[in-house]
């Protein structure tokens, strides 16, 4: 049996000890925002690779994140990313957009893995087991290394989105409810890419 708490590289030891070798750490971006897609990331790093640099995405500057976004790419064995727009949210929930995000990015892993770590939310792919981490974003190497690749791909797709809403601040707060995203939809009301199922944008349309 696993433990609950193991040191950053340790869970993926433990599981190579028994046998499993393409090991994917999943994660996404992006459940909270007000608007913009939320964002998923999947990828297998070489048996051998260390970093220590790579840790919880939140715990980064926006430069230590996008370095190491080049890296995390550069060496990995295979990495996909998922996306799910506001729209596809409004029509269902974050919960499940979440869910499908992480399933894209998993499906697009060559070779898919033989082993699924990922942060809190379970996703079922065919037969490949899984183990969902309270907090795996800081508890396992190839979580965190996700985690990553998700906010910085979602970080740069709010940052073209302000390219063509720029009235709403999209660079600053990337789609967060802070006190500057609420006036600007006061101001000007929701855009294409808000969350309408959101409150308190939900009031908008009610």
């Amino acid at each position: 049996m696993l433990h609950q708490l193991v040191p950053m590289y340790e869970m993926e030891q433990q599981l190579r000890q028994r046998g499993y070798c393409a090991i994917a750490g999943v994660d996404e971006a992006g459940r909270g925002p007000l608007a913009g897609p939320v964002v998923a990331a999947a990828v297998i790093l070489p048996i051998d690779y260390r970093n220590d640099a790579i840790q919880d995405s939140k715990k980064l500057s926006p430069l230590q994140r996008e370095h190491l976004f080049e890296e995390i790419i550069r060496v990995a064995v295979s990495y996909g990313i998922g996306k799910v727009s506001a729209a596809h949210i409004d029509k269902t929930d974050i919960l499940t957009a979440s869910k499908l995000a992480m399933r894209k990015a998993i499906l697009k892993l060559q070779p898919l893995p033989d082993f699924i770590l990922t942060d809190a939310v379970p996703v079922n792919i065919a037969d490949i087991p899984q183990m969902p981490m309270i907090d795996g974003d800081a508890r396992s190497f190839v979580i965190a290394a996700a985690s990553i690749l998700a906010k910085v791909t979602r970080d740069r797709d709010m940052h073209s989105f302000h390219k063509k809403h720029p009235h709403y601040g999209f660079d600053q707060h990337m789609g967060y409810g802070t006190p500057i995203h609420l006036k600007a939809i006061e101001i000007h009301g929701p855009c294409r890419i808000h969350r309408m199922s959101f409150a308190p944008l939900r009031s908008i349309v009610n």
